[in-house]
């Protein structure tokens, strides 16, 4: 498991690289999903608060938000998940990150949940 991952109730992970946030949705979550077929992308440059909605993916079952997991500024999107939206599918920590963030409040990633707290957290789910 990638190191210093934490995740949000709403199933993002985050993880915080030389001061940049990393963000995409969870392996839980592309499995509940399932097939991802695309996705919508914000502006680099956007400003988004935590727990906003910051994407959509629309999977063979559903159409989601992705909520925004920490406050920040859009520095980088993932635009090759527009060609390859079942990178989210295979590989949901590595390929098929979302967006990176400048974040604007550290404090909000100390609020997420460790590795361990949320595999008990889902858990509970399923």
């Amino acid at each position: 498991m990638i190191e210093n991952i934490r995740f949000a109730k709403e199933h993002e992970w985050i993880v915080i690289k030389e001061g940049i946030a990393i963000m995409g949705i969870s392996d839980f979550a592309q499995r509940q999903l399932g097939d991802i077929v695309s996705i919508e992308l914000p502006k680099v440059g956007s400003i988004f608060r935590h727990m906003q909605s910051i994407a959509i993916i629309d999977s063979v079952k559903a159409s989601s938000d992705v909520y925004c997991a920490m406050s920040g500024e859009v520095i980088e999107v993932n635009e090759e998940l527009l060609e390859h939206p079942e990178w989210i599918n295979q590989s949901p920590y590595e390929l098929g990150w979302i967006v990176k963030l400048k974040p604007s409040n550290m404090e909000e990633f100390n609020n997420l949940m460790t590795n361990e707290q949320y595999n008990k957290f889902i858990g509970e789910i399923e």
